[in-house]
């Protein structure tokens, strides 16, 4: 069975009339869809139709598994999906309102060398019903605290390696009948697939787009990221001159700073020389440590100092805040763990 979650309007109000139901039936429907509610919870819906879609579908996609929060708020999640699958979202609460960073696919097949995701490889896709079902958990879980604001797509998984989903997801999510929240409050970030970048703003999406750059040579980038073997630097960069030109969106260049490796003068000039033109801006994330690589983040002085060079040479930089740290805070941390305790009790 698939999750109600999976349906967009037009999907569920034709699933409602082949049960022999009204068409109006579907919106009364979304409503307890984007509440993440359960089939008990259907209280304005007859028993006879709840008892149809129990034969049929699940009411709801995920259940938690396990949390953690940290010091400054942050709440990361793990989830289990129906088939037994597990996955992390993470809560982030901001003064200017609530993100959830959520996961694309069970794993990730990208294998970069410094993050814990792809640890044990892609195991399969996510549906964009079990996307959604993230956020609608979380902002039902966080209603108290204001719910869901914004998204981000920076969990774990390459979303436009799984396009068809991440698109369903994005137009789920910012339909009027859910949770209606806009393109400019969605973030999607890629390692850099140039043609799902094109696809992105040819199926009209506009939300804001970053690109896991972490290196600004070929060379460098090769090392770090096997994704660069497929696509150069200038490939990527001339597809993110076309997101912008297209949608107007300023993009954003995500780039991981690694202590002595691409934290040098030398790499701030390259990067300047590679952006050069393109209306972006850079967002320098320090290292977060994991078991999982021997890699270090520089010290917090370099950091800064690597961001005053840039924006000396006039490239917009800033220094982002991590959040959850302290809990696994790494996309697939607490996942990695969870998984080697239970082998360790075996």
């Amino acid at each position: 069975m698939i999750a109600l979650a999976e349906h967009t309007l037009d999907e569920l109000s034709e699933a409602v009339q082949k049960l022999g139901e009204q068409k109006y039936r579907a919106k009364q429907l979304m409503r307890h869809i984007a509440a993440y509610d359960s089939f008990d919870e259907y209280t304005d819906i007859p028993k006879s139709l709840i008892a149809k879609l129990k034969e049929c579908y699940l009411d709801r996609a995920l259940t938690e598994q396990t949390r953690v929060t940290a010091s400054d708020g942050a709440v990361r999640y793990l989830f289990r999906t129906a088939d037994g699958d597990l996955i992390e979202s993470v809560f982030l609460p901001h003064d200017y309102g609530n993100s959830v960073c959520v996961s694309c696919q069970v794993g990730c097949g990208m294998g970069c060398t410094f993050c814990a995701s792809g640890h044990y490889g892609l195991q399969r896709n996510l549906t964009a019903g079990e996307i959604l079902s993230q956020v609608l958990y979380i902002a039902r879980d966080k209603r108290s605290e204001g719910g869901v604001n914004k998204i981000v797509m920076m969990g774990s998984g390459e979303p436009l390696a799984n396009y068809d989903n991440t698109l369903k997801f994005l137009r789920l999510v910012n339909a009027e009948y859910g949770l209606n929240i806009g393109m400019r409050s969605i973030s999607l970030s890629t390692c850099g697939l140039p043609d799902g970048i094109r696809a992105l703003y040819r199926d009209g999406i506009t939300c804001t787009l970053s690109l896991s750059l972490h290196a600004a040579t070929d060379e460098k980038r090769k090392k770090i990221m096997r994704i660069a073997e497929k696509y150069t630097v200038k490939q990527l960069i001339a597809a993110l001159a076309e997101y912008f030109r297209v949608t107007g969106r300023r993009v954003v260049i995500e780039y991981i700073l690694i202590g002595g490796f691409n934290d040098g003068e030398s790499d701030a000039s390259a990067l300047k020389n590679l952006l050069k033109g393109l209306c972006c801006h850079v967002n320098l994330i320090p290292l977060n440590k994991t078991e999982y690589c021997d890699l270090n983040a520089p010290s917090k002085k370099r950091a800064y100092a690597f961001c005053e060079k840039l924006n000396g040479l006039g490239v917009s930089a800033s220094v982002r805040r991590s959040m959850g740290s302290d809990v696994a805070g790494a996309c697939g941390q607490l996942k990695n763990r969870t998984f080697e305790q239970a082998e360790h009790t075996e």
